[in-house]
């Protein structure tokens, strides 16, 4: 199969491992990467360097979708419902610049689709929402353990307090998208 007509998004919402939990379950999500983008220290960061908050960098998701099967609309919509986008520079106990909401864009369509979700999505919200809408600067793949984690690690404490939840939101909000 050609990935001709396949597109890329970028985002994150907090802790990586939980946005990639929620997102790899969807159809037409084909491959999900957890890595680092928006900072601006020299060279690639390290997962200890970014939890530093001194890089700049957030822990963010990279998406390869089919849009035949999912669009980045339907995309956006579940990452903004699936986390608190209301909240700047923090997801439940995880605090620092590394774990913003935050919606790297790839062209200008995205950017554009990027302000009418949030615009869309703010009625479901009784505070704003913070989320950056930033162009995407360069991506870093996280290491190789951070990597389809939840899918690895479902007995861990972490994932059963904290991502085991938003995967059953998920599955309540969206069965109809998941694959």
């Amino acid at each position: 199969m050609s990935n001709t007509n396949r597109e890329i998004a970028t985002f994150g919402g907090g802790c990586f491992w939980c946005v990639e939990a929620v997102i790899q379950r969807l159809k037409g999500v084909e491959k999900v990467v957890s890595g680092y983008a928006g900072g601006n220290a020299p060279g690639k960061p390290t997962y200890r360097e970014v939890c530093s908050g001194l890089t700049g960098h957030a822990e963010v998701i990279q998406v390869t979708f089919d849009p035949t099967a999912i669009d980045y609309v339907a995309l956006l919509t579940v990452f903004l419902t699936t986390h608190d986008p209301t909240t700047l520079n923090r997801q439940g106990a995880d605090r620092g610049t590394q774990y913003r909401s935050v919606i790297f864009y790839h062209d200008e369509t995205q950017k554009s689709q990027a302000e009418e979700v949030v615009k869309a999505v703010q009625a479901y919200y009784d505070d704003p929402i913070v989320t950056e809408i930033s162009a995407l600067p360069i991506f870093y793949d996280a290491e190789e353990y951070h990597q389809d984690y939840y899918n690895n690690n479902q007995e861990q404490g972490y994932c059963l307090a904290v991502i085991d939840p938003k995967v059953r939101k998920l599955r309540s909000m969206y069965d109809d998208l998941l694959k």
